[in-house]
């Protein structure tokens, strides 16, 4: 299509400043493993896996041919009392590769959709153990857990959530674990910060325990700019958590399927929560899905309360567990297994992290953070323009032949599974020539 900004006035874009995108758009036409072609024909290396989606690299054979077949034979099959045999495969094999406890599964369409019935999980398990006064949910400051009410009650990125009033009642926040002062330009998880968790503890003065159903945090915060954990925060939270029979929620929708060299962050952090979220790489991007791992504890103090032949949990989707999104999982995890992926992420942990640090000492970088395949640069602000250093960078990156993403003031790297030492070379390379030049 054409890229006149007349063209585009009818798409009301997601988290884009619209006026300033349809001036000057991007757009993104066709894609082929780490590469995207442009509207305009050029080759732009995937920085970001679409966004943190697309693990196998874009188009891959197995997974196209997957969904082309599923079109085919069985387009749409109800779940609501109802099912079709892909779900059910699909679950197996999604928790094959969790750990033990968490063997249970619900589908989504989404990561928001997702952490919302993860909520909604935690109040129905207490409710149906007899303990319905716990309500309270907990998330963190800085915590992204994507766009539902839920979600963004939960949630702490104050720009996700000034627009919609009060939201959710009944939850609170634990302080964020970044501080500069104490972690800059660290390498993998932060010495600093452990004791943060005692926050719980503070939270659980404040209100009882017996009236906190959850506490839901990433286990690493990416959409905020890529904090990763402190060590032994996250074990604290669960030690917290179980003492006071609360249950933990670990959002990995974007650390889920192979990110930080595991097929899970509890795995990389050695760190089992009660309940997990995942979506992106579930179906590496190509048809939308998202699940709740949940722990079988959880599971049958819901599914055994109910009376036989009552409907135990009267939540769900339309699309939950859509035969096209299964075929695309399915084919996704064989692609996983077949090609490695996980180890190679693992593999390229080391080279993303070396380059992403030999950009300390460049014009206006105060930090550089990384874990796995994922990496931020973070940029000094510009005065009264919070982010307008760092979109301009992305930019820059974009018409040099590199996607990066932009977070506020970081620019954030997340790229396929798939990447190797030579593209891990180009992209760092692109960024840094973009910060030297942009003041």
């Amino acid at each position: 299509m054409d890229a006149r900004p007349n063209d585009l006035a009818a798409f009301w874009m997601p988290f884009t400043a619209n006026r300033q995108f349809k001036a000057a758009p991007r757009l993104l036409v066709a894609a082929e493993g780490m590469h995207y072609t442009s509207h305009d024909g050029r080759q732009v290396l995937d920085g970001t896996a679409g966004l943190c989606c697309v693990n196998a690299g874009h188009a891959h054979p197995s997974i196209v041919d997957a969904i082309q077949k599923q079109a085919k034979q069985l387009d749409f099959a109800p779940t609501f009392q109802m099912g079709h045999p892909l779900a059910f495969e699909l679950a197996n094999a999604a928790t094959a590769i969790a750990p033990p406890s968490l063997n249970r599964i619900f589908y989504t369409n989404s990561g928001s959709e997702a952490v919302d019935t993860a909520l909604k999980m935690a109040l129905a398990y207490h409710r149906a153990r007899g303990e319905g006064a716990r309500t309270r949910l907990i998330g963190r400051a800085r915590g992204y857990h994507g766009v539902g009410f839920g979600g963004i009650s939960v949630g702490g990125i104050a720009g996700n959530r000034k627009a919609f009033g009060t939201m959710l009642g009944g939850v609170d926040h634990l302080s964020h674990t970044h501080a500069p002062e104490h972690q800059a330009f660290t390498r993998g998880q932060p010495e600093w910060g452990a004791h943060l968790a005692d926050e719980l503890e503070k939270l659980v003065a404040l209100h009882d325990a017996s009236t906190i159903a959850a506490v839901i945090v990433e286990p690493l915060a990416g959409s905020t700019g890529v904090l990763v954990p402190p060590k032994g925060y996250l074990e604290k939270l669960r030690a917290i958590c179980s003492k006071h029979g609360i249950l933990l929620i670990f959002d990995e929708v974007i650390t889920g399927f192979g990110r930080l060299g595991t097929a899970f962050g509890v795995d990389a952090f050695g760190v089992t929560p009660d309940l997990m979220t995942v979506a992106k790489g579930i179906t590496n991007g190509a048809v939308p899905m998202g699940a709740v791992y949940s722990s079988q504890a959880v599971h049958d103090a819901i599914v055994d309360a109910g009376p036989e032949g009552a409907i135990e949990f009267a939540h769900g989707y339309t699309y939950s567990g859509h035969p096209l999104a299964c075929a695309a999982g399915l084919a996704t995890l064989q692609v996983y297994r077949d090609e490695s992926l996980f180890e190679n992420a693992a593999r390229m942990a080391k080279p993303l992290e070396d380059a992403a640090h030999a950009l300390k000492g460049l014009p206006n970088v105060i930090d550089v953070r990384n874990y796995g395949l994922v990496g931020a640069v973070e940029l000094a602000p510009r005065d009264g323009k919070v982010g307008a250093r760092a979109y301009e960078v992305f930019v820059r990156c974009y018409e040099a032949g590199v996607l990066t993403r932009q977070t506020g003031d970081t620019i954030a790297i997340s790229p396929p599974l798939i990447i190797n030492e030579q593209q891990i070379g180009q992209l760092f390379d692109t960024l840094a020539s973009a910060i030297k030049v942009t003041k």
